[in-house]
């Protein structure tokens, strides 16, 4: 707000200041006053955001964390469990007004002294900020020196203020840190006390339209336009529009915007909900030829305390609320000829859990899970001494439903539908076998379409069946072994039972039933254990084995499958990218002689590509040397390469060339390993390296 020396002279001065309004507002003000002296330390958050998936360097989400002294930050997990800080933006922005002389455009008057109460606190209330929100990832357009274009990726953030105001920060993707900050364009939203923000994002005739909805703690409720500038595609409103306006003093706590489609109207619409109080207010917007439309009320009767949280489910539009109480309201919206009416029923997480308080309720992205953050309730009519708070997870979804959604996916690609794939995963562990259902509509679509998407569900399905097919550990494998050298005497031949073997085999069946307990809901099948322990000696075993047998065959076709289509794109790019007789860094010669190596393997698409890839190549084989012996590396097998010297080296699995060096990627699951890129290497290896696991659809690391 203005030097450091000058600052700490008017909180000097205003906090032994005569005047009891003065004195008084900036003792009890945390913004003024975040150390507080006798009062409790301001640490911990105030408001997290998280953003799209694809806006990191590795293709996942980064996260806007408010801290309690309103310091806001963006933070990335660039390495495998490790979170990094990108940039500070309160510093920023910060910087920002410092320059600008603390005024928002060059036509506003003067700002007054730094030692004047009111110009102090303006200072601190146009910098401490309220809520934070993600947009989704848009498109803009950028010029490179040979004057072509190219569509570059952007995502904006916008942060509101207590003084109504609302900073939109434009970053560009990947956001690796101060230097991908494009833009930082502040806007005045004219309404007092805000509380809470979101984006209002519209599709119509394939143009996006998009704004920002702003809630105030006095009731009122409007959407403002936002003029994104170079952006592809991207309209807003000419003007703000009032949603609610009655300054009624039900604070607006959360608001949703759901993208719907109206089957009467048979039109693209958007749904804005709003927990005000223990009420819902919902609003309608839709686009007709008169201009826009807008439909509004309030849903009541829903909760006897006022909403803490709400959540809604963008796929169908769903919403969910909750109070304090531990009871959660399920809203599904029904389309009418004019507008829409809410169905609501009741969830009673005390059926569930038991007596608890509920603090906060999320949706998960694809609507399988439902968290809840509960707290003990009370008991016998006290409450309890202390607060244990903890994650409740909800299925939303059955079996059936997630198998459905995941066989009609438009997404295709398993990472981002990790919610309903968990449930999968669980069922199949639970009765360990895949039901013939989801076995003959999986094969059906494979056939009909070939999709590699279907490929990787049926690999991940196989991988679930042959985990259930496997013993379960007697111990958890996590805790170390506390092995003694010492013989017991009841181990020796011709001793009977004793107390302390009974007592040891008891703690070992309870450290199994315990694990057991704790192994996320499954319910391992012990008899099947047992009868392979009674079933020993006569063979029963040999089954139990055939039958892994049979599904690792299985695993390993689908995963040759899968390697070879991988094969047929990274040497369609080496076709496309590539001079006759030059010599890339990728094994050309190597892939083409393994993919026909195999009899089996009758692909007429691959044989015409490796016949006009040879022909580019003219007799040259450029083959990989091995950098500790300089010998030839020969590509015999996909996962690695090994010298005649016997070096041993890991093949990258998203370009096949050997990993040469100490420091290298693997996917989030640990299927597969990849190299880093270098700068010496093409963009469009560059772009191969940026793509997910061909195994499992997930990220690398």
């Amino acid at each position: 707000v203005g030097p450091k020396k000058e600052v700490a002279e008017c909180k000097e001065k205003f906090a032994s200041s005569a005047d009891p309004t003065v004195s008084q507002t900036f003792m009890l003000d945390r913004v003024f006053n975040p150390e507080g002296k006798s009062l409790t330390p301001m640490r911990g958050f105030k408001y997290s955001s998280w953003s799209p998936l694809g806006c990191d360097a590795n293709g996942r989400c980064l996260l806007a964390a408010l801290t309690l002294d309103n310091r806001l930050t963006i933070h990335a997990n660039l390495n495998r469990l490790q979170w990094v800080q990108l940039v500070d933006l309160t510093e920023l922005y910060g910087e920002r007004l410092f320059e600008a002389g603390y005024k928002l455009c060059k036509a506003d008057a003067p700002c007054g002294e730094l030692g004047d109460f009111p110009e102090f606190q303006r200072r601190h209330s146009m910098q401490a900020p309220v809520r934070m929100e993600w947009s989704g990832i848009c498109t803009t357009q950028q010029v490179k020196h040979n004057n072509e274009c190219r569509d570059v990726g952007s995502v904006l953030l916008a942060v509101l203020f207590e003084n109504g105001n609302i900073a939109v920060w434009q970053f560009q993707l990947p956001f690796l840190g101060k230097e991908s900050i494009t833009s930082c364009n502040t806007i005045e939203s004219g309404i007092s006390s805000p509380s809470v923000l979101s984006w209002w994002e519209y599709e119509h005739s394939n143009r996006k339209m998009s704004g920002l909805i702003v809630g105030s703690a006095y009731g009122p409720v409007k959407i403002l336009p936002v003029n994104l500038k170079a952006v592809k595609g991207y309209f807003t409103l000419r003007q703000p529009v009032v949603l609610w306006q009655e300054m009624d003093q039900l604070p607006v706590h959360s608001i949703k915007c759901i993208p719907l489609y109206h089957p009467y109207q048979k039109c693209s619409c958007s749904l804005v909900v709003a927990a005000r109080g223990p009420y819902v207010f919902w609003c309608l917007l839709l686009i007709s030829k008169a201009g826009l439309n807008v439909h509004n009320s309030h849903v009541t009767g829903l909760h006897s305390l006022p909403i803490v949280s709400m959540t809604a489910d963008k796929q169908n539009g769903t919403v969910y609320t909750c109070s304090s109480d531990g009871k959660v309201r399920q809203l599904i919206p029904i389309f009418t000829d004019v507008a829409l009416k809410f169905e609501h029923q009741l969830i009673k997480l005390s059926e569930v859990f038991g007596s608890v308080r509920t603090h906060g309720i999320a949706v998960s992205p694809c609507g399988a899970y439902l968290a809840v953050i509960t707290t003990e309730g009370m008991a016998n009519g006290l409450h309890p001494v202390n607060k244990n708070y903890q994650v409740q997870f909800v299925t939303l979804k059955t079996f059936e439903e997630a198998a459905a959604q995941l066989l009609e996916s438009s997404v295709q690609n398993l990472f981002r539908q990790v919610d309903l794939t968990d449930l999968v995963r669980w069922k199949i562990l639970k009765d360990k076998h895949i039901p013939q259902f989801l076995q003959e509509a999986l094969d059906k679509k494979i056939e009909s379409c070939g999709s590699t998407y279907f490929w990787r569900f049926k690999l991940f399905l196989l991988r679930i069946l042959y985990q259930s097919m496997q013993k379960a550990p007697s111990e958890a494998t996590w805790k170390p072994s506390h092995e003694d050298a010492k013989i017991l005497i009841s181990d020796s031949p011709g001793m009977g039972s004793t107390e302390d073997d009974q007592e040891e085999g008891t703690s070992k069946q309870a450290s199994k039933q315990s694990l057991c307990d704790t192994g996320k809901g499954v319910d391992f099948d012990d008899t099947a254990e047992d009868s392979l322990h009674q079933s020993g000696d006569t063979g029963g075993r040999e089954p139990m084995e055939e039958k892994l047998l049979e599904i690792q065959a299985q695993i390993e076709a689908v995963e040759m499958h899968l390697t070879r289509e991988h094969m047929k794109r990274v040497l369609g790019e080496v076709y496309l990218h590539t001079w006759i007789t030059e010599n890339t860094s990728i094994p050309t010669r190597g892939v083409c002689d393994f993919l026909m190596s195999d009899d089996g393997y009758d692909d007429r698409t691959a044989r015409v590509l490796i016949g006009h890839i040879l022909k580019k190549m003219n007799k040259q084989t450029f083959p990989e040397h091995c950098s500790l012996c300089k010998e030839i590396l020969p590509f015999t097998d996909r996962k690695q390469a090994v010298c005649s010297n016997g070096h041993i080296w890991l093949r990258c699995f998203l370009t096949y060339q050997s990993c040469q060096s100490l420091v290298y990627r693997r996917c989030l699951l640990h299927d597969s390993i990849a190299r880093h890129p270098t700068p010496e290497d093409p963009e469009w290896i560059k772009r191969l390296l940026q793509g997910p696991c061909t195994f499992c659809d997930s990220p690398v690391f």
